[in-house]
């Protein structure tokens, strides 16, 4: 929002859970033909939202993401970037799709999701499901309920790259309200002027809180180490868990990942760094 020169505002919508919070959205340009609004989905629909112990992966629902991205609309905005991860989620965005339907649809405006996995709508429940809580049984029920919300809009999501994300709410989207798809971590990188900075930089240190078999597959410090390395600027990782086999390291081509998960963990890594660099 910051590179973009928006503005935050906010809204009362539902969390995960049906209780009402107060989240943030972005808007750019109101007012103007070109407005844009910038909604994060885990702000409504997030797993942060959810204490460890309430967590219901049947249950939850997208609901609240609906109601941010019916806001930015309410605001004025004729395009929506979704930005989707992070959430408790794994209802195909059916809350979501409902929320925005109640209040009147897009009003011919248009969402572009940004994606940060490739994963197709209905592997979500089984790549995803476990970390929201899901067990093989609440798997399984998941999965079902994807392939029928599949079956119901106009476009099938199902074996479409990009469509799992966040519980299929990117498929979800793309089912039934049409919206454009694209690769989260690109997106956010040329927003921000990234590789102009790069080139005129020493050295990169980006991080993740678990480096895994994922972060190759559409996450930001995979994109930032793949255009670091097609510059020939060297990259560096401070993560709060490494868990991608020595393959992988070498796909990423990091010069150096350390893991630390506290803040006095991640001063001890930054000096260390600085040594290197």
């Amino acid at each position: 929002m910051a590179a973009l020169g928006g503005e935050a505002r906010t809204a009362v919508v539902h969390d995960p859970l049906g209780r009402e919070i107060e989240a943030s959205f972005g808007l750019v340009d109101p007012g103007t033909r070109g407005a844009i609004g910038i909604v994060e989905m885990a702000a409504a629909s997030g797993l942060a939202l959810v204490a460890g112990g309430e967590r219901d992966p049947v249950r939850a629902g997208t609901r609240g993401t609906g109601e941010l991205i019916a806001a930015a609309v309410a605001s004025g905005a004729r395009t929506v970037y979704v930005g989707v991860g992070g959430s408790a989620t794994t209802d195909g965005g059916a809350g979501a799709i409902r929320a925005i339907e109640e209040s009147g649809g897009l009003q011919g405006g248009s969402l572009v999701v940004l994606c940060d996995v490739r994963t197709p709508f209905e592997e979500a429940a089984r790549v995803f499901g476990p970390q929201k809580g899901a067990n093989e049984a609440h798997v399984r029920r998941l999965t079902a309920r994807l392939h029928r919300l599949a079956r119901g809009w106009p476009r099938d999501p199902r074996g479409i790259p990009l469509t799992g994300a966040a519980g299929g709410l990117a498929g979800g989207l793309w089912a039934a309200l049409e919206a454009e798809l694209v690769p989260g971590a690109a997106f956010v990188l040329d927003a921000v002027g990234f590789d102009a900075r790069m080139r005129q930089s020493r050295a990169v240190v980006t991080g993740e809180g678990k480096l895994d078999e994922q972060s190759l597959a559409g996450k930001l410090v995979s994109e930032i180490a793949t255009r670091a390395r097609q510059a020939g600027v060297p990259s560096h990782a401070i993560v709060g868990r490494r868990e991608l086999d020595a393959f992988g390291l070498r796909v990423l081509d990091l010069q150096a990942v350390l893991e630390a998960s506290t803040s006095g963990e991640i001063e001890r890594a930054a000096s260390e760094l600085s040594d290197l660099i």
